[in-house]
C-alpha cells in the first residue's frame, strides 16, 4: 500500500481528498471526494450526460477484463468489476474449504478476509494513511479470532460483544491525542469504530463453528461466491441482482446437499436448508458490492472493499442460521 506523504498528528487517520486516478478510474470525479458528508447526487455533468453509441459493447469489454463499469443513466456508482469479483470467488473459496479442515484453519482464512476489510473501509471513507487505524481495527479482529478459538461452545455473542467494547474504548483513548478539528476528529472516530465493528463481525465465520458446524459457513462462503461472480456479468441493471440471488440460492442447496447442511432431517432438509441460507448470503453480498460501489472509482477500493464487505456482511447471517436451522 502506498503511504501518503503528509502526516498527520497522532498518526491518526484524518479525512483526505481522493486523487483522480488514470485510466477507467479517473473517468468521474465525485463531489463526496471534497466532503466527508458522502452525498449521493451525481459528480459531474459528465456523470449525467447520454452515453455515447459505442458505451454498452466498451462497457461490457471492460466488465469481462475486470475492470469497474459506469453505470448509466446519470448514476455515479461504479461497481467493483469481475476482478475484485474473482478475488472475493477465491477468498470465499478458502474460506469454505478451511471451514472443513478445522478451527486453525478457519482462523487463518479469517484473519486475511479481516486484514482485507479493515484496509478497505479506511480508504472507502477516504481516509489514508490509516496506519494506526488499520492496525488497531485488524488486532481487534485477531483478538477476537484468539478469545473464540479458546471460548467454550455458547459463549461467542459475549467473545465478540466484549472484544468490540474493550477495542472501542481503546480507540476513544486513542483519538484523544488527535489535535485535528472536531470535525475530522468525529469523523475519524466514525470511521475506526465502523472498521473496529466490521472486523469484528467477520469472526462469526468462527463463531459459526461452536455453535453449529462448519457445514453452514462452507454453504453460505459458497453462495456470497457464486453471488459476487454473477453480479459482475455485464447483464441488464434490473436483471442482475435477481440473477446473482437465483445464483447464490442454488448455490446454497448444492453446498447443502454435498455437505448434508441441516442436520438428520428429511431428505429435503439440506437443500431447504441450503437454499435459504444462500438467498440471504447472496443478499448480504450485493449489499456489500453496493456499499464498495458507493465511492469515487479507485482500484484501490474495489481490490480490498469491494473483495471482502461481500464475504464480511455475510458472516452474522451464518453464524446465525447455524445456531438456528443447524
Amino acid at each position: 500500500m502506498n503511504e501518503h506523504p503528509h502526516h498527520h498528528s497522532g498518526g491518526q487517520p484524518q479525512p483526505h481528498p481522493r486523487q483522480p486516478l488514470p485510466g477507467a478510474y479517473g473517468q468521474q470525479q465525485s463531489t463526496r471526494s471534497q466532503s466527508p458528508s458522502r452525498p449521493a447526487a451525481p459528480a459531474s455533468a459528465a456523470a449525467t450526460a447520454p452515453a455515447p453509441a459505442g458505451a454498452s459493447a466498451s462497457s461490457s469489454a471492460a466488465a469481462r477484463a475486470g475492470a469497474p463499469v459506469p453505470r448509466t443513466k446519470g448514476s455515479p456508482l461504479i461497481a467493483p468489476g469481475l476482478l475484485p469479483a474473482a478475488v472475493t470467488t477465491a477468498l470465499a473459496v478458502l474460506v469454505a474449504g478451511s471451514a472443513q479442515i478445522g478451527g486453525a484453519a478457519l482462523a487463518l482464512a479469517v484473519a486475511v478476509l479481516q486484514a482485507v476489510t479493515a484496509a478497505g473501509w479506511f480508504r472507502l471513507n477516504g481516509m489514508w494513511p490509516a496506519r494506526q487505524g488499520i492496525a488497531l481495527a485488524f488486532l481487534a479482529g485477531l483478538a477476537t479470532d484468539a478469545c473464540l478459538l479458546l471460548a467454550d461452545e455458547g459463549h461467542a455473542p459475549a467473545v465478540i460483544i466484549g472484544t468490540l467494547g474493550a477495542w472501542c474504548v481503546l480507540t476513544v483513548t486513542l483519538h484523544l491525542r488527535n489535535g485535528a478539528g472536531p470535525d475530522e476528529r468525529l469523523y475519524a472516530l466514525t470511521a475506526a469504530f465502523t472498521a473496529t465493528a466490521l472486523t469484528v463481525v467477520a469472526a462469526g465465520y468462527l463463531a459459526s463453528l461452536d455453535a453449529a458446524t462448519a457445514d453452514a459457513v462452507t454453504a453460505g462462503a459458497s453462495a456470497v461466491a457464486v453471488a459476487a461472480l454473477a453480479r459482475a456479468l455485464p447483464l441488464p441493471p434490473f436483471v442482475s441482482p435477481a440473477v446473482a440471488l437465483l445464483a447464490a440460492a442454488g448455490a446454497g442447496v448444492a453446498a447443502g446437499q454435498l455437505t448434508v447442511l441441516g442436520g438428520d432431517g428429511a431428505a429435503t432438509a439440506p437443500a431447504a436448508a441450503g437454499g435459504v441460507l444462500g438467498l440471504v448470503t447472496g443478499g448480504c453480498a450485493l449489499l456489500g458490492l453496493r456499499v464498495a460501489s458507493y465511492d469515487y472509482p479507485s482500484r484501490f477500493v474495489h481490490m480490498t472493499a469491494g473483495v471482502a464487505l461481500p464475504l464480511t456482511l455475510a458472516a452474522p447471517v451464518v453464524y446465525l442460521f447455524g445456531r438456528a436451522f443447524v
